[in-house]
């Protein structure tokens, strides 16, 4: 009786293991211009652009990732950030410069 109940006390184990296993969700470049930033809420309002496989252009509240990007930030400025499928946060924000535009 033991070890029957240590066999099925491992396939649990294996098949919980298997199952927190997901594939990595797919990266995609997001660009958008500040509309607004909210401190205390952690995010900002973004007019993004469309997301070729992810999410057409519109204007919706982001969390970002890094609360530090939120004394960068300002309404008006250009933004590139990397977001996950499933995941509606901007991660790795940057304020895209006229510089950088030229060079994309």
């Amino acid at each position: 009786m033991t070890s029957i109940a240590r066999v099925m006390l491992s396939l649990a184990v294996a098949i919980g293991i298997c199952a927190a296993q997901s594939p990595p969700k797919k990266a995609h470049i997001f660009h958008g211009k500040v509309e607004k930033v909210n401190a205390g809420a952690k995010t900002v309002t973004v007019n993004g652009e469309k997301v070729e496989g992810w999410m057409g252009a519109m204007t919706m509240d982001y969390k970002v990732d890094g609360a530090s990007i939120l004394n960068k930030v300002k309404a008006g400025d250009q933004i590139s950030a990397t977001v996950y499928d499933g995941d509606y946060s901007l991660h790795n924000v940057r304020v895209v410069t006229a510089s950088d535009a030229k060079t994309n």
